[in-house]
């Protein structure tokens, strides 16, 4: 029996990672999916009358083992995968999707599941517990019980080749990002980067056994050369190379796969009886249907336009006046914006990044949870890691209390994609009278260190690791009986929310002189500097609204569309797509779609609006603290009694308005943007 099946004999039971052979994962998956079948019959079989705890309860608990390994699994396949762990993935994925297809189309159990919800009135259950069985009942519900068989089996095959396609879609993207290589040995082509970005780039070219300097399509090296390389002929070879990332004709293409999946889903959306998948989808979030979303998503656009048209013209302006520049071009959106804020701000991120060092950051995040919260991070080197850069912690409380064990991946490497986000490898969930802590992990694409340099990080960087952080914290401080409703485990439009707040600590004068120091010096951030990051952090809001809105509309023509069978061309319906949100000139060889992987393979679909659904309510929530004190710990209290520890458990509205006292107004976030007064 694989290692992989058996309780892990290591400190605070977290994943052995050195002792998993590659090989070991798949018959792993084989023993995991039978104990969790047989898990399944034994509450089928149960020849006492349904009830909560045998069937509901006993649901919930059952396939542990399988959970924790496809956590470990498909973390790894993002974050540190290799060909033969992706050969893993496309014969594993069928193998689950088969399998929550047997539970879910599984007749005798939906039967008993079903008594439980007709006759739940009755029940005098929790809220937590009502919470499970409206979860369970609509897992059946909208996944196919209720259909005839044959159609079972259409959902069935329809199941296991969207799992297929995902993975092939996320596999291309890799491919690409590693593929491409804009190799440079005339020092020339490197004017306006600033050192560090140079240094990098060499040390890049080294690590290939080569002499010059090395651009790629990972973010750490792709962003500062888009931002600062004066070369406008190199910028447009490397921004067409980024945007036409699985649009190419050739055999890591995704057109077709976008066009399937699209198709598919409808397609699944209709057979379970919804317009479009869109519709389905929406049922289960906050937003409730695509109306609301279309809504929500023109409210904005019409107050962010006009501010949006008037920010492109005044960087138009700029870039004739300063290098002639006729008509700007997508290459030339960082580079000008960069110029044009250094001119109105005296700002620019190489003044900012010396007093943003990685280490010195990951500790302000630290300081300012122990501040609202009362954690401690501690370093510890008992822990397994999947790669030699991963930071292990223990998180504990102000008893002394274990809360969480935290992995945190900061650098990019080949088999890494690119990107910033959160996961869990192990769930938080209170059974048989023991609240097992959840092991949480946060990775991310910095800047490596190098020879004469910490890795020193930009301010949008500090950011990203503040909102990752945010969404650790979700996942540490859960607290919560069940698994299915613990940390993260919420609608898809609130998940954001205590990612996108804590990103407001990162503009406090309060919060940057807890941590901003000049990592040669030790000199803390100075005054001006911390009034110009305020005074330009509503810089180019207007345009950077309307870019977050064009992917959410994006995501709604696909999903929303009721005949996706009648688009012929991905480039032709994105085109139309964009069309009311397009400021720059279109560029044929580009494609959005194609590398869209966050809808296309994460679990954004019909959901990509929720980044600015959670910011109307960060934008509110935050609002609150300012009034009280940003680290008023009664203010923080009942945003981590409310909020972070619920996970699912309630209607994610009533968990709002209990911190807040009242439902979030959208003017927050318009006031905080600068597009109203």
């Amino acid at each position: 029996m694989s290692i992989l099946n058996k309780p892990f004999n290591t400190s605070y039971n977290t994943a052995p990672f050195s002792e998993i052979k590659n090989e070991d994962f798949l018959p792993a998956f084989k023993t995991a999916i039978k104990k969790a079948k047989a898990e399944i019959d034994a509450i089928v079989k149960n020849s006492e009358a349904p009830s909560f705890e045998n069937t509901i309860e006993a649901l919930d608990y059952s396939g542990e083992e399988l959970d924790r390994l496809s956590s470990i699994f498909f973390n790894l396949n993002s974050a540190e995968t290799n060909d033969a762990i992706q050969k893993t993935a496309q014969e594993v994925s069928p193998l689950l999707s088969e399998f929550s297809n047997d539970i879910t189309l599984n007749e005798d159990l939906f039967k008993r599941v079903k008594a439980i919800y007709d006759s739940k009135t009755g029940l005098e259950l929790t809220t937590e517990q009502e919470t499970l069985l409206d979860k369970k009942y609509k897992s059946f519900s909208r996944n196919g019980a209720n259909l005839a068989d044959n159609k079972k089996d259409k959902l069935r095959e329809i199941d296991k080749e969207l799992s297929q396609l995902k993975l092939k879609f996320g596999e291309h993207i890799l491919a690409e990002t590693n593929k491409f290589e804009m190799f440079l040995t005339n020092e020339a082509d490197l004017s306006g980067l600033p050192d560090g970005a140079k240094e990098a780039a060499k040390q890049l070219a080294e690590s290939k056994g080569k002499d010059g300097w090395l651009i790629t399509l990972d973010y750490p090296s792709y962003i500062p050369f888009m931002t600062y390389a004066d070369n406008r002929e190199l910028r447009k070879k490397l921004s067409k190379a980024f945007g036409s990332k699985g649009f190419k004709g050739d055999d890591l293409d995704n057109q077709d796969i976008v066009l399937k999946i699209a198709n598919l889903r409808n397609e699944r959306a209709k057979l379970l009886g919804y317009k479009t998948h869109a519709h389905f989808v929406l049922e289960e979030r906050m937003a409730e249907t695509p109306n609301n979303v279309q809504n929500f998503l023109n409210e904005l656009l019409e107050k962010a336009k006009p501010a949006a048209k008037n920010e492109f013209k005044n960087l138009e302006d700029f870039a004739k006046e300063i290098d002639d520049i006729d008509q700007l071009q997508k290459w030339d959106s960082g580079y000008y914006s960069e110029k044009l804020k250094q001119k109105l701000f005296s700002l620019d991120d190489e003044q900012l990044k010396p007093y943003f060092k990685l280490e010195n950051v990951i500790n302000g995040a630290f300081t300012v949870a122990q501040k609202l919260f009362g954690l401690q991070f501690e370093e510890i080197d008992t822990v397994d890691k999947y790669h030699e850069d991963v930071l292990t912690y223990k998180v504990i409380d102000d008893s002394g209390d274990l809360v969480s064990i935290f992995y945190a991946d900061f650098f990019p490497r080949a088999g890494k994609r690119n990107g910033a986000w959160m996961t869990s490898f192990k769930p938080q969930m209170i059974k048989d009278g023991l609240n097992h802590r959840p092991h949480i992990s946060i990775v991310c694409n910095f800047t490596k260190p190098t020879p004469t340099k910490p890795s020193l990080l930009t301010f949008n960087e500090v950011t990203t690791l503040f909102h990752e952080f945010g969404h650790a914290l979700h996942g540490m401080l859960a607290n919560t009986t069940y698994p299915s409703l613990s940390g993260t485990n919420v609608y898809w439009d609130f998940v954001e929310l205590p990612s996108q707040i804590l990103e407001n600590w990162c503009y406090e004068e309060e919060t940057l002189k807890l941590f901003a120091t000049h990592y040669k010096t030790g000199e803390v951030i100075p005054m001006d500097l911390i009034e110009k990051i305020k005074a330009s952090s509503t810089f180019h809001e207007g345009m950077q609204t309307l870019r977050q809105l064009s992917f959410g509309m994006l995501d709604m023509a696909w999903h929303g569309n009721e005949s996706p069978q009648d688009i012929k061309s991905v480039k032709d319906f994105e085109t139309k797509a964009f069309a009311g949100t397009n400021l720059y000139p279109e560029v044929k060889e580009s494609c959005m779609s194609t590398a869209f992987a966050h809808i296309f393979q994460g679990g954004y679909s019909s959901g990509y609006y929720s980044y600015k659904w959670a910011e109307v309510l960060d934008a509110d929530a935050f609002e609150y603290f300012k009034e009280e004190g940003i680290f008023n710990k009664t203010v923080a209290n009942k945003f981590k009694t409310f909020v972070l520890s619920q996970g699912g458990t309630e209607n994610p509205m009533e968990l709002y308005k209990r911190f807040r006292g009242q439902e979030p107004k959208p003017e927050a976030l318009l006031r905080r943007a600068g597009l109203v007064k």
